[in-house]
């Protein structure tokens, strides 16, 4: 008996509980106050101060080996986790140029391979971030993981349904990856982080107009003699998309007619977002003396973030 009592009031002290009276006294409002601190040491890692203690021996509350790398890799600051996050970079910049040069091939076997084992690579890498992260429910929640799980999905697609037209508008999807390296980028690299509108706008645009492109394949690769392959598919959407319209290459029937509207709509306005940002971005590169905050309004007269007055230099025609 005695060391069941010294046991609850080790948990008392342990979880910072005021006495052993209350244990005794109340041990439902107890036992629900351990076991929330108990999840908020189990999602910090540290789940228990004595490891001989029942809660740090219960291997649930303990982190992983497996979690300590990940979270060192992904968000630690020695030389080894910058030295991965630089691998991760560039592998994610190569997977991006991969996608866009086989967005103009035919699905081949040696295609679907290598998908194949870019779709298992890329599993692993979000298997990492999502033991990584403290917060796994939102972490599964976020648009980049969404996008991460559609583009994985697309990799492994041809595989298992074969070679159909509509899997043209699949496999465009994947470039969708590239808003996950922009934003690693954007972390990365001083360049990008200034220009962070203009990278967008761009992306938006040539996402856009591969998806589109993809999508106009499929609708009329068998029914319009006029498209016979990706190419002629894209220059239809361009000639579009700048309202150019050569007249030589036309979209037949109702769901063509409508998807030509939408590109003329959505298009030309992400077109123009694009020449907005070039030249009359929406804020300008000036550093805050006392935050350091490089991102303002062309009009700011004070720092968002800590109120100080900015005196930044504007030519009087800002709307």
């Amino acid at each position: 008996m005695s060391r069941i009592i010294d046991r609850t009031a080790y948990y008392a002290r342990d979880y910072s509980l005021p006495d052993l009276t209350l244990v005794i006294q109340n041990p439902a409002a107890v036992s629900a106050l351990l076991w929330s601190r108990y999840r908020e040491r189990v999602i910090s890692g540290n789940p228990g101060s004595d490891p001989n203690s029942l809660v740090g021996r219960t291997p649930h509350c303990r982190m992983s080996n497996l979690t300590k790398l990940c979270r060192e890799l992904y968000y630690g600051d020695t030389p080894r986790a910058m030295r991965a996050r630089f691998l991760f970079l560039v592998f994610d910049v190569l997977v991006v140029s991969y996608f866009v040069a086989t967005t103009f091939l035919e699905l081949q076997t040696w295609i679907i391979i290598v998908d194949m084992a870019i779709g298992v690579i890329l599993t692993v890498e979000l298997a990492g971030r999502l033991l990584a992260d403290s917060d796994r429910g939102a972490f599964l929640t976020k648009p980049m993981t969404v996008l991460d799980f559609i583009v994985i999905a697309s990799l492994f697609v041809p595989a298992l349904i074969g070679n159909f037209a509509f899997l043209r508008l699949v496999r465009s999807l994947r470039l969708l990856r590239s808003y996950t390296v922009a934003r690693k980028l954007r972390s990365q690299s001083r360049f990008f982080a200034r220009n962070e509108e203009v990278i967008f706008s761009v992306l938006n645009l040539l996402i856009f107009i591969f998806i589109v492109t993809a999508a106009v394949f499929v609708l009329q690769v068998k029914v319009n003699s006029s498209i016979n392959n990706y190419v002629d598919a894209l220059y239809f959407t361009i000639t579009t998309l700048t309202t150019t319209g050569f007249g030589d290459v036309t979209l037949v029937g109702s769901a063509g007619r409508l998807l030509a509207v939408v590109i003329m709509i959505v298009g030309v306005a992400l077109f123009i977002r694009l020449v907005q940002t070039i030249f009359r971005p929406n804020r300008i590169h000036y550093e805050c003396p006392d935050c350091g905050l490089t991102r303002h309004e062309l009009d700011a007269v004070h720092c968002k973030h800590c109120g100080r007055q900015l005196h930044i230099r504007t030519d009087g025609l800002v709307d």
